[in-house]
């Protein structure tokens, strides 16, 4: 499975290109993606995850929600995700799995935003991030030998 990195973009309108990290002033948490590529007509599913890093913690019970808006050529299960959704949750961490389809190579992006909250003992932070999900999508049958 092939790792990408997330492109974050923070509401401010900073960009963290590469690192995966979102740029919180103080560095609070960090959100990644990973996602495996995606054939043309087939389905494949990225993962991102949310850490809470530095004494923070993930808030186990306010809302925790993923938004997201495929370009052309892409499409996913279920545009807004919610707690209901993760595919895995700890004290530390929150991580959804994103079925995703394509209609179209080459490589393209899904738009996403993530709300949620982080806690330590005597504060909690809401926090929103506006997000790029890459996408390389190859062509159906691409790397199939053609029969003789």
């Amino acid at each position: 499975m092939n790792r990408f990195l997330l492109a974050v973009s923070i509401v401010t309108g900073a960009v963290a290109a590469g690192t995966g990290a979102a740029r919180a002033a103080d560095a609070l948490y960090e959100i990644t993606q990973s996602t495996p590529k995606v054939t043309v007509g087939a389905t494949a599913t990225a993962s991102l995850t949310i850490k809470a890093k530095a004494g923070w913690h993930v808030n186990g019970e306010a809302p925790i929600t993923l938004a997201l808006t495929p370009s052309a050529g892409l499409s996913v299960k279920k545009a807004k995700l919610t707690r209901a959704d993760l595919a895995a949750a700890t004290v530390d961490s929150a991580r959804f799995d994103i079925p995703i389809s394509a209609t179209e190579a080459g490589k393209q992006s899904i738009a996403a935003e993530a709300r949620f909250v982080i806690c330590q003992e005597q504060a909690c932070k809401p926090v929103k991030e506006t997000l790029a999900l890459a996408v390389d999508v190859t062509p159906a049958g691409a790397g199939k030998k053609k029969a003789k």
